[in-house]
């Protein structure tokens, strides 16, 4: 009889159908969170970066196809799911939040409440939690030692947003006034802030270009924060820029009294920080072989500095005698000094001798500073080339910075005046995020002489 093997695509899984063989069936189980799907009889991988190509090479001529199936089906994967009496159901959604299906078992119900920032969603039945690796390692070990099945879902991002209205849209396009941008320039908002405010607030009043600004009132700005909710589906931060951007010009450039517009601000997800161990930093470093490139990652990750701090810098700004980097004008508008890393500083001298930086530490080619755009791919070039998986971004290494400080045992202070966070409350993040030592905690249940 001929034995058929067949892997079929569907999102963030694959499944594999093959006949019962130990050798086969060992190989899949080496993957992680590869389970057997009981209701389908098949096999499920994570449909995780090479894995398709590790199974096609592993199965070789012995694999009949490779389907993929349309985008459809996953959209509707996660939804009215019936879950067997002895079964966790982890799924990741696409804002960064681990959603769990189980039946009530108070040991699971113990672990979720020690994770930060669980949630009960009434309506849908489940708890969820900010994703985290060390998270679901943890409840994959409690769940196999209770005699559960685990299972692990990633259900793909479907949401369709609208298009924001743009000049080429739109007849007759109003412009920010020339007040507003006048106003954040004197008040010294960054480039930054001065970009997105305008942005803005040019898609509020183009909403409403048959009217002119002052005929506005508070009802209107209302049904326009619903329209980017309900329509355009923004984020949260979105959404909150465009509050902040109408209340500016009403009240800082009108000058207008503060008030509030009974508009209920939207509460963002909790999530945590992506963190790279050290191994996938090494292996980040080692997979950028261009000089310039190394030490502009160097920088940032061993001063934990963010993308836009690290553009600014100034050649004046390295102190080789007290090891210190000066960040001018850092968030806030806020000087400090953070760490120099000996190994930086020899990567950063022979980079000096290479390219002979005249004023900025990294220039472009115009002899301006680097641009935050070329860092960004700089940084996904390299993190492709060391096969890292996780969704590394350049602050990634701002977070990953901080918590391999936190795991070398540096207090907390030190990390928040190192990172310049106002709260210690914000640099706590890192606790969430860090596992190393929990194997040297011991329960205070086990000094008990029971």
């Amino acid at each position: 009889m001929e034995t058929i093997i067949t892997i079929e695509v569907v999102g963030k899984r694959l499944f594999v159908q093959l006949p019962k063989n130990a050798a086969d069936i060992q190989y899949i189980r080496s993957f992680t969170y590869a389970y057997w799907d009981k209701g389908t009889f098949r096999w499920v991988v994570p449909n995780y970066k090479r894995n398709l190509e590790l199974l096609k090479s592993f199965f070789g001529d012995r694999l009949n196809a490779v389907v993929f199936a349309p985008p459809a089906i996953v959209s509707q994967a996660t939804h009215n799911r019936t879950i067997k009496p002895d079964t966790l159901l982890a799924i990741k959604k696409p804002s960064g939040r681990l959603c769990l299906l189980c039946p009530r078992n108070p040991e699971v119900e113990s672990l979720i409440h020690s994770f930060p920032y669980y949630q009960w969603d009434s309506h849908h039945k489940w708890w969820s939690i900010p994703y985290h690796e060390s998270y679901l390692e943890q409840l994959k070990t409690l769940v196999l030692r209770i005699g559960w099945s685990f299972m692990f879902e990633e259900e793909t991002k479907t949401i369709e947003r609208t298009k924001g209205l743009t000049a080429s849209d739109v007849p007759d396009y109003r412009v920010c006034p020339d007040a507003f941008l006048l106003k954040m320039k004197e008040l010294r908002h960054s480039e930054h802030t001065v970009v997105s405010y305008k942005s803005c607030f040019e898609e509020f009043i183009n909403y409403y270009r048959n009217y002119d600004v002052s005929q506005i009132d508070e009802t209107m700005i209302i049904d326009f924060l619903r329209y980017l909710v309900i329509e355009r589906k923004v984020s949260i931060a979105y959404q909150n820029q465009s509050i902040n951007a109408i209340k500016f010009y009403y009240e800082r450039v009108l000058g207008g009294q503060r008030k509030v517009y009974r508009i209920d601000r939207p509460q963002a997800d909790k999530l945590l920080p992506v963190v790279l161990s050290e191994e996938e930093v090494t292996a980040l470093l080692n997979a950028t072989p261009n000089l310039k490139h190394k030490a502009i990652l160097m920088t940032i990750y061993s001063a934990g500095l963010r993308v836009g701090e690290a553009v600014r810098l100034c050649l004046s700004d390295i102190d080789s005698k007290r090891m210190q980097i000066r960040v001018v004008q850092s968030k806030g508008r806020k000087d400090r000094y953070t760490l120099l890393s000996k190994k930086t500083l020899e990567v950063l001298r022979a980079y000096f001798v290479a390219y002979h930086p005249k004023h900025w530490l990294f220039e472009g080619p115009d002899g301006g500073p680097y641009s935050d755009r070329s860092i960004q791919s700089i940084m996904r070039s390299s993190v492709k080339r060391a096969g890292i998986i996780k969704a590394a971004t350049v602050h990634t290494l701002r977070h990953s910075f901080a918590t391999h400080l936190l795991e070398q045992g540096v207090d907390i202070r030190y990390i928040q005046s190192l990172l310049w966070h106002a709260s210690t409350t914000t640099t706590e993040i890192y606790t969430h995020v860090t596992t190393k030592g929990f194997d040297q905690i011991i329960s205070p249940l086990d000094r008990l002489m029971l």
